[in-house]
């Protein structure tokens, strides 16, 4: 399992290399067999007899941070999304992309992301899972920002990065208050220990924190807005990440602590109110827009709001049909992305009012985007699988608990209309997508393209998803016992069964999808008629305005701020940084109890010691009024040996050795560097600057003798140092307990103190390299 999840990161190492041989075979042959043979592994757990695999790596036990992975229905029906949409939009990338593309970046992004949505589903400990969740962001950000040479792409991708990993931070807020208050990182040793969050004082806190997060990356209002712009990726992008898998790790992340979170009655209240919104909105929105991407960009999120809404409802025949439409939403959502990548490949365009009577040029892509529209839209016929769960869907929320009283039942009363409202406005996108394509009149001279059928290789995916859609309206039963009751069992908590058949006798549920289909059609007829609304509602209104507007000050805001202390002047720098050292440190040792002088513990100060001392500090004034550079170094190396001596006398040769020689080293580089440097000249300093620093000066001194004075009087810890003392040898393998703590103990600080100089090392060589670029010009 390991592996499997491991498999696109390792592969994603190797596609420089294989990318070169894109002349001879494209590079997306080799990628496509990467979820494939990752959705071979998974699907043999399919099986009425399926239970629960875990397995356990070891990663970083001290910090509870071992990689757990948990398989169970939820997390195999989002495997085998992730696994087996990916194989389809690999393929189909094949025949989108052309060869002379950077195919090398697309497709190590590409597996980049598989593994990290691998990585979310599979997950059992939450730091490991909140790894990966910020991964896709990432990996995201990437594929978005694919074509970056458009202003378009590299502003949606951007967006995107900002509002999910906004929720992400959010999200792992939620997780360490999980994790502290329970004693444990493992998401089913939480759920055991539920009762433990439910009655904590920070639950409303931790509930706010995860659905921000999950609200977020699922694209729920008033979030939603990164998607569309989205749409400004490849389309096997938008297939890819926004049908199936990134848009749904929100979802997930819902469904994977329900049988916790759903408890509380905000549960409730927040994410039904929250997906039925969405739904809504998505929906009305979606017949407003012109390109068909943020047609199906606005049909998605109002299909997300619909899955979020029946999780927050929270009865077993919601639960069921919610994880019954993440299925069906993949393979019908998946197939017309893809439809409208060939319809943009092979006319040139994807504005809808440029499109029309393609049926007649491009006669299989339109049988395949009819099958899709139309289970998207729920249509009440056999062969569409999206109107079992859109069927079970409303009669989930008109058969809700009716005992309940306050904003509860007030909500529980408005939702079988809002449910109503939106299915109306998802039947008119539909529609309007496929008769606004397909059907009509013919605009074949407006197009910059002369329309064809699209290559067999571009129509194998979405024929094979569209085979999905009917084989599941047709028998649904092939994938309920084995497959769909695991995952709404998983998401319950408990056992879930339920039967998938076509008709339900004459119910609330089959009137509201007649009503549906009445006032979608007649809304869809006379749509030019009404389409005027949309400068009423929302009108000027824009959440994409607020956003623009906020990332704007943000950024003048910024600048301001900046420009008020970023002017060259290293004095102004300094002073900067030592008075905010004073404030905080004086602050907190203040409000602490930290200035503590305690001598009854000292050793008596020796004369040598003394001397010592005396030499040291009139070397430190020396560098100060020393108006000779190279005077000043050799002065302020008598200070480092000073230090070294006093190391001898305090009994610890190794620390006066690494002292000298790091002083000798030090002073040596200096005289080199500062030999270089142009003379030093008096400043025309202001008397107000001098006094700052000599205040700033003499208060930074005596708050640094405070500190070593009060760390030695103080002990707000227990000491370490016995612990080194016993563990040094046993433990490190080292008798000099020094070097044992740097390179053992502390070898996490000591790593990334030598990235930090290496970081710095790469600017100084940067900077050399400018100055020389300079001088050549």
């Amino acid at each position: 399992m390991l592996l499997a999840v491991l498999l696109p990161f390792i592969i994603a190492i190797f596609i420089p290399l294989l990318s070169k041989w894109k002349n001879k075979l494209h590079t997306g042959f080799f990628v496509t067999a990467v979820p494939v043979v990752i959705f071979i592994y998974f699907i043999r757990f399919i099986g009425p007899g399926f239970e629960p695999v875990q397995r356990e790596y070891s990663w970083i036990p001290s910090l509870d941070m071992n990689i757990l992975f948990y398989l169970d229905g939820l997390s195999l029906l989002f495997v085998l999304l992730i696994s087996g949409i990916g194989s389809l939009v690999a393929f189909y990338s094949i025949y989108y992309l052309h060869k002379s593309e950077q195919l090398g970046h697309f497709y190590v992004y590409f597996l980049l992301f598989m593994g990290s949505m691998l990585g979310v589903v599979l997950s059992d400990n939450v730091f490991v899972l909140y790894t990966f969740w910020e991964f896709t962001s990432l990996s995201s950000f990437l594929l978005i920002g694919f074509w970056n040479h458009r202003e378009g792409s590299r502003y949606g991708a951007l967006k995107s990065m900002l509002i999910t990993v906004f929720g992400g931070l959010s999200l792992l807020g939620g997780l360490v208050y999980m994790s502290v208050i329970t004693g444990t990182a493992s998401i089913q040793e939480m759920m055991s220990q539920q009762e433990l969050i439910l009655n904590h004082e920070f639950f409303p806190l931790i509930l706010g924190l995860v659905l921000l997060g999950a609200f977020t990356k699922s694209a729920q209002f008033p979030f939603h807005i990164w998607l569309p712009d989205a749409m400004e990726a490849p389309t096997p992008v938008s297939a890819y990440l926004h049908s199936a898998t990134m848009v749904k790790a929100g979802i997930f992340l819902v469904a994977r602590f329900f049988p916790m979170l759903s408890v509380s009655e905000w549960f409730f209240i927040i994410v039904s109110t929250v997906g039925i919104f969405t739904l809504c909105w998505g929906s009305y929105m979606a017949v407003r827009q012109t390109d068909l991407k943020a047609i199906l960009a606005f049909s998605t999120i109002s299909q997300l709001g619909m899955i979020m809404a029946m999780l927050g409802f929270g009865t077993e025949l919601a639960i069921f049909a919610a994880a019954f439409h993440i299925l069906n939403h993949a393979t019908f959502k998946g197939s017309l992305f893809m439809v409208a990548g060939i319809v943009d490949h092979e006319t040139g365009s994807r504005d809808i009012r440029r499109l029309g009577g393609l049926m007649t040029f491009l006669p299989i892509t339109a049988t395949l985007a009819l099958v899709a529209s139309f289970s998207m839209a729920g249509a009440p016929l056999p062969i569409f699988n999206g109107f079992y769960s859109k069927e079970m869907f409303f009669e989930a929320v008109y058969n809700l608990d009716g005992s309940v009283a306050g904003i509860t039942a007030l909500l529980q009363s408005l939702f079988p209309y809002l449910a109503v409202f939106g299915s109306i406005f998802t039947f008119v996108y539909s529609m309007y997508f496929f008769f606004g394509t397909f059907r009509g009149k013919s605009n074949v001279e407006e197009l910059p393209k002369k329309p064809h059928e699209a290559p067999i290789g571009m129509l194998v995916s979405p024929m094979i998803l569209v085979v999905g859609v009917i084989v599941i309206g047709l028998i649904p039963d092939l994938i309920n016992k084995p497959f769909v009751e695991h995952a709404a069992s998983a998401i319950g908590g408990a056992e879930i069964a339920k039967d998938i058949y076509f008709w339900h006798g004459i119910s609330p549920a089959f009137i509201m999808s007649m009503t549906v289909v009445v006032f979608g059609t007649i809304l869809f007829l006379v749509r030019p008629k009404w389409a005027s609304i949309y400068n009423v509602v929302p009108g000027v209104l824009s959440l994409n305005k607020f956003y623009d507007g906020l990332v704007d000050r943000t950024e003048r805001y910024s600048t301001f701020i900046t420009n008020g202390y970023m002017n060259g002047s290293l004095g102004r720098y300094v002073r900067l940084i030592l008075a905010a050292i004073l404030i905080v440190t004086f602050g907190v040792m203040a409000f602490t109890g930290g200035f503590t002088v305690d001598t009854s513990n000292l050793s008596d100060v020796t004369v040598h010691e003394l001397l010592i001392a005396v030499v040291m500090v009139i070397a430190a004034f020396g560098t100060i009024v020393s108006k000779n550079r190279i005077a000043a170094i050799l002065i302020l190396g008598v200070v480092g040996y000073g230090l070294a001596m006093l190391f001898v006398v305090y009994r610890a040769p190794d620390l006066a050795l690494t002292q000298l020689i790091v002083e000798t080293v030090t002073v040596g580089l200096f005289l080199l560097v500062f030999y270089h440097l142009p003379k030093l000249e008096k400043t025309n300093e202001s008397s107000m600057t001098k006094s700052l620093n000599i205040i700033i000066s003499v208060a930074f001194g005596l708050l640094m003798t405070m500190v070593a004075i009060s760390s030695h009087s103080s002990k707000m810890f227990e000491s370490m140092s016995s612990y080194f003392v016993d563990n040094s040898y046993k433990l490190g393998g080292g008798d000099n307990i020094v070097n044992v703590i740097l390179v053992d103990f502390r070898g996490l600080d000591t790593l990334f103190e030598i990235a930090v100089l290496g970081i710095a090392a790469m600017a100084i060589f940067s900077l050399i390299r400018l100055r020389g670029k300079k001088k050549e010009e």
